[in-house]
């Protein structure tokens, strides 16, 4: 009965599936606003032979095509390519390795992560352990203690669930708390949206504030590509500021002044200015007298401030100190309803170095609760950021303190990989001022030198030959030369007429010196190679 009954069905189901396959009018979507796929073959198709593929690069979103990212450009693929002809063959090039200075990834060239986060987020993430008796002479006091108090403020107690979309909350506290703690003013955990670094938050940002090609951002140049890849995907106009290389990079609201002017005389409502401090790829660190011209011309204009300080730790001269915008612009007196600002924080970067955890947050600041409501919506569309990430945020914010089990560790750990910091970027500065025909200005801060290069006539000649752009042709010498990976300054933007490329600091310190003796020879041999 059961096998006629089934047979029946089946039988119903195709006769009704051929009915409304051929023999239904198709609804446009004015009559249903829905759309459906269907996986039913079409009749008297041309074969797939000679049938044109269903994307290609002119069928794309040309919004893609635009946006380029050049931190992991061309340069790295090649790079990629290299590394794996020597994986292979050894012999093949007149290097045993590649050494990546290209972008801002610690612990890939070496960096140890800090133990007591490590230890915080082994035990969350395997809570079991921390009841067995075992566990009390492998972790430290205090992180087990951390442990318990984050599982405590997760719903039940499962660091692979889902979370609330702006991150927990229990942790969006501790981050608040220790943004007060830094600012020394009232930080909301309610203003604090978790998510997986500081780069889907300025998405979300850019999100909310561009509606067409006409609403412009501020972006400083030379800038970090996340900022003009984002704001091509987002279908706005990218409004450049020029940061002055002659003052050490120095940001003149005079700048800001002449290029607003411009972009408004060309019909482009700019909405907000990005500044980042300490600077990317620039690595100044702002004065706080130059903070507040900065504040006083947002508020003057009604610009929003978005606020990359990812590099907040990262500073290296004794005589320059971090300042949030958000407390510069609380001790001008401004408050919510004078000056909105966002500040974008990521576990990526400082001493911890944690980029493939993927934490970070945004605090938003003077926006009215009905703006806020929308930004909870985006939020809400991605669910949420990865609870690891997350749990990272709350201790980059909240560290071990002073009587703490792990204080005098983590702060070694700490302070080595600054110091170590400190003397790599000294050291590479001194080498890249060595070299004929380059100059550059102090790192103060962030984890990068951006060096002006002055290339002769002739190898500009050969770059254009070779329809590339000068630096970069420099760099794709020095990489296939020495292994030695940059960015050309044109992935950043820079000055017309001015070349530069973007090193970082980070490789691990016992091997600056044999990037110094590449660098130095390469550079000689191709000066002398193009000399007129």
């Amino acid at each position: 009965m059961r096998r006629f009954v089934i047979g029946r069905a089946r039988n119903l189901l195709e006769s009704t599936r051929q009915n409304y396959q051929f023999q239904r009018p198709l609804l446009s979507s004015s009559q249903f606003p829905y759309r459906f796929l269907s996986s039913t073959p079409v009749t008297n198709s041309p074969s797939s032979s000679t049938m044109a593929p269903p994307v290609t690069v002119n069928t794309i979103n040309p919004k893609v095509l635009e946006c380029e990212y050049a931190v992991r450009g061309e340069i790295v693929t090649l790079a990629q390519k290299l590394q794996q002809e020597i994986q292979t063959k050894p012999e093949a090039h007149p290097f045993e390795e590649i050494l990546y200075c290209n972008i801002g990834n610690p612990q890939s060239l070496g960096q140890q992560p800090i133990t007591f986060f490590r230890e915080v987020l082994a035990l969350c993430d395997h809570p079991s352990i921390l009841d067995k008796s075992e566990t009390q002479g492998l972790f430290s006091a205090d992180s087990i203690e951390r442990a318990w108090q984050i599982l405590d403020q997760i719903p039940g107690r499962a660091t692979g669930a889902y979370s609330h979309s702006q991150g927990i909350k229990g942790l969006r506290d501790t981050i608040a708390a220790g943004i007060e703690a830094r600012d020394g003013f009232p930080a909301d955990p309610n203003d604090i949206f978790l998510t997986d670094g500081a780069s889907p938050a300025v998405h979300m940002m850019m999100q909310l504030l561009i509606r067409s090609e006409k609403d412009g951002i501020f972006c400083p140049i030379p800038q970090y590509p996340l900022y003009s890849a984002s704001i091509a995907l987002h279908g706005g106009t990218l409004v450049p500021y020029y940061l002055d290389e002659a003052t050490g990079w120095g940001l003149e609201v005079s700048e800001l002044k002449k290029q607003l002017e411009t972009a408004r005389s060309r019909g482009i409502t700019v909405r907000a200015l990005v500044v980042i401090n300490p600077g990317n790829p620039t690595g100044q660190v702002l004065a706080e007298e130059n903070q507040r011209a900065i504040v006083e011309f947002c508020k003057k204009e009604g610009l929003v401030l978005l606020a990359d300080e990812v590099y907040q730790e990262n500073i290296y001269v004794p005589e320059k100190k971090f300042h949030s915008f958000k407390k510069v612009s609380r001790s001008m007196g401004y408050g919510e309803k004078d000056i909105s600002i966002v500040s974008f924080q990521s576990v990526s970067k400082g001493y911890y170095g944690e980029c493939g955890k993927r934490g970070g947050y945004m605090e938003v600041t003077g926006f009215g609760a009905d703006v806020r409501e929308q930004i909870y919506k985006v939020a809400s569309v991605n669910l949420c950021s990865n609870i690891s990430g997350q749990i990272l945020a709350s201790l980059v914010m909240s560290p071990p303190k002073v009587g703490d089990e792990s204080y005098e560790s983590y702060s070694a750990e700490r302070d080595g990989i600054l110091s170590s910091l400190a003397r790599r970027a000294q050291t590479l500065e001194d080498a890249f001022n060595k070299l004929e025909g380059v100059t550059c200005n102090k790192a103060e801060g962030a984890m990068y030198l951006f060096p002006r290069i002055r290339l002769p006539e002739k190898a500009i000649k050969a770059a254009e030959a070779a329809k590339t752009a000068p630096d970069a042709f420099y760099c794709f010498r020095l990489l296939n030369a020495t292994g030695i990976v940059f960015v050309p300054g044109s992935g950043f933007g820079q000055a017309p007429g001015t070349w530069h490329f973007r090193c970082t600091i980070l490789p691990q310190e016992e091997k600056i010196p044999a990037i110094v003796t590449r660098l130095t020879d390469f550079h000689k041999s191709f000066m002398d190679e193009f000399r007129v």
